[in-house]
């Protein structure tokens, strides 16, 4: 895939405000990621399920584990990536943070993230808002990154003409 330089490393862990920490996520972490979506399951349809389809009412630990082990196989393919925001033990998952090759025009990079339903709203929240758009900045050579969500919200985001 072009959209990345072919000598570019992806993180292998960024440091989050909170003593939290970001890095990419693994079939492993099913039986932790599991019951963060399921938990906040209607709140991340009315985000992503327009656009994504997900997550789904009906979805399976087995079909998110098969789903976080895909996610796993597009990192190392630098096709896409899937960050999980994890405690320092890895205990608790307080959301995700999604980097993907631009769908529409007008990008390289699309971005957006979620936290769990205990943290929307809050500082933790409030502080990866501000994080995740400098450490992509900062990590990642995206000129023209778009952070859906945020600069622009997802009905905006699909009514963007697609990238050709």
């Amino acid at each position: 895939m072009t959209w990345l330089p072919a000598d570019f490393a992806h993180p292998l862990r960024a440091d989050a405000p909170g003593r939290l920490h970001l890095r990419p996520i693994s079939g492993d972490d099913a039986a932790i990621d599991y019951p963060a979506v399921m938990g906040s399951r209607d709140r991340l349809w009315s985000i992503f399920g327009e656009a994504w389809g997900w997550p789904a009412a009906t979805i399976t630990y087995e079909a998110n584990k098969a789903d976080l082990e895909r996610h796993a196989a597009e990192m190392e393919a630098h096709e896409s990536f899937n960050y999980v925001l994890f405690d320092e033990a890895e205990t608790t998952e307080y959301g995700c943070v999604y980097i993907d090759p631009p769908e529409k025009a007008g990008a390289d990079a699309e971005i957006s993230w979620w936290v769990v339903d205990e943290q929307a709203g809050t500082p933790l929240e409030h502080d990866l808002d501000a994080f995740v758009p400098r450490w992509i900045a900062e990590a990642w050579p995206f000129e023209r990154p778009r952070f859906i969500g945020r600069d622009l919200s997802w009905k905006e985001w699909l009514a963007l003409p697609d990238r050709t």
